[in-house]
């Protein structure tokens, strides 16, 4: 099974008003560890885009105009991405996104590839959420101890690195670091819990 691994960073939160500024993806075969492709730009966009952008959301990826006005057109992202994907066998039932908050990350990724171009090709429609392996192995945890649930159970990513002793994401956010530290935090749960997983080391994130 291929593991794509993915972040975007956008101008904001509304995929009706924002757009994708830069997206990072890690291709690795689950079976081995090994990295089949990796992939990573920013988003060229209009000025009148960056004008909707949501300071917020600027302030935690720190992207300037200058940079995004520099990027790569959006319709090319798009094409290069079909691309690569085929060259990578990205296939349904072959294949499955992992993302921190797929919900958010799948709306904004349509907007480089559309969600019938995607049904075309036969993409994987399963995007995997961190944060719930997390919280079924937390539930695991408690069954098996036979403890009551936590009252209170933090879902970030950087939270459940700390959790297990991993730094959290270099900061500002942008995608590639969300896509490493996503891919550090991912080894480190299915480690942990002593479940057949790849073995990723920091020379293969890198």
């Amino acid at each position: 099974m291929l593991l794509l691994f993915m972040d975007l960073e956008t101008t904001g939160l509304d995929p009706t008003r924002h757009r994708v500024i830069e997206i990072a993806v890690k291709a690795i075969d689950s079976a081995t560890g090994e990295i089949v492709g990796s992939y990573e730009t920013v988003v060229k966009q209009p000025y009148e885009v960056w004008e909707r952008r949501d300071s917020f959301s600027i302030e935690v990826n720190g992207f300037q105009w200058n940079e995004v006005s520099k990027g790569m057109e959006e319709a090319d992202v798009g094409h290069f991405i079909v691309g690569l994907f085929k060259q990578w066998g990205v296939e349904r039932g072959k294949a499955v996104y992992v993302c921190q908050n797929p919900a958010f990350d799948r709306s904004f990724f349509a907007q480089l590839v559309d969600l019938y171009t995607q049904e075309r090709l036969k993409w994987p429609y399963h995007w995997l959420d961190f944060a719930s392996m997390y919280w079924a192995l937390t539930v695991q945890d408690c069954l098996e101890k036979k403890i009551p649930l936590p009252v209170e159970l933090s879902l970030s990513k950087d939270e459940i690195a700390k959790r297990y002793n991993l730094p959290p994401e270099k900061k500002p956010h942008k995608a590639r670091n969300g896509v490493d530290h996503l891919i550090t935090c991912y080894s480190a749960l299915f480690q942990s819990a002593r479940v057949e997983s790849p073995t990723i080391s920091s020379q293969q994130i890198a």
